[in-house]
């Protein structure tokens, strides 16, 4: 085998100090697969119920990625999505093993965002699209619909944004 095989495999392997945050991931997927399957056994689909004047739960399905995009491009998307989905999936994962321990913000923010790419590539390779089920809106102007997983992906967004200009624990690991 090449050299260069060996260690990805050997990179692919998950350090101790990255369990934690691994562990994180997976409950992030199992809070959104789990919320995604209440919603879509007790909400019909289009069916929106008022929680406050400005959320709502809706049952939607969005066959495209974040604000629908793509989502009538014929089918071909969805493959397209579950290929972006898993390359992303394992370069997170390769960065979030390789971070040194007191790098705690941008491991958040990774595990954040793995847990919600996972979730979603489950629901795009099984079903074809992603469940959307929160609906936040300003009189009758609606903020595009979201899950879990897409509110994870979101913060650990925010979260390696914010770390970039404001961190300091990249210059103290070095």
């Amino acid at each position: 085998m090449p050299d260069w095989f060996n260690t990805a495999l050997v990179s692919l392997k998950p350090r101790r100090s990255s369990l934690i945050w691994l562990l994180l991931a997976a409950l992030v997927i199992l809070l959104d697969l789990g919320s995604k399957a209440w919603i879509s056994s007790h909400l019909f689909y289009g069916q929106r119920i008022e929680v406050l004047p400005v959320f709502d739960l809706v049952l939607l399905h969005n066959t495209g990625a974040a604000f629908s995009f793509l989502a009538n491009a014929g089918g071909w998307q969805r493959w397209f999505f579950v290929l972006l989905a898993l390359v992303a999936s394992l370069v997170i994962y390769g960065w979030l093993n390789r971070l040194q321990p007191s790098e705690k913000i941008t491991a958040l923010a990774l595990a954040l965002i793995l847990g919600g790419a996972l979730g979603n590539l489950h629901d795009r390779f099984f079903y074809g699209y992603v469940v959307d089920f929160l609906a936040v809106h300003w009189n009758q102007r609606y903020f595009p619909a979201f899950n879990i997983a897409d509110a994870g992906i979101t913060v650990g967004a925010v979260l390696l944004i914010w770390q970039s200009f404001f961190g300091k624990e990249a210059q103290r690991s070095n």
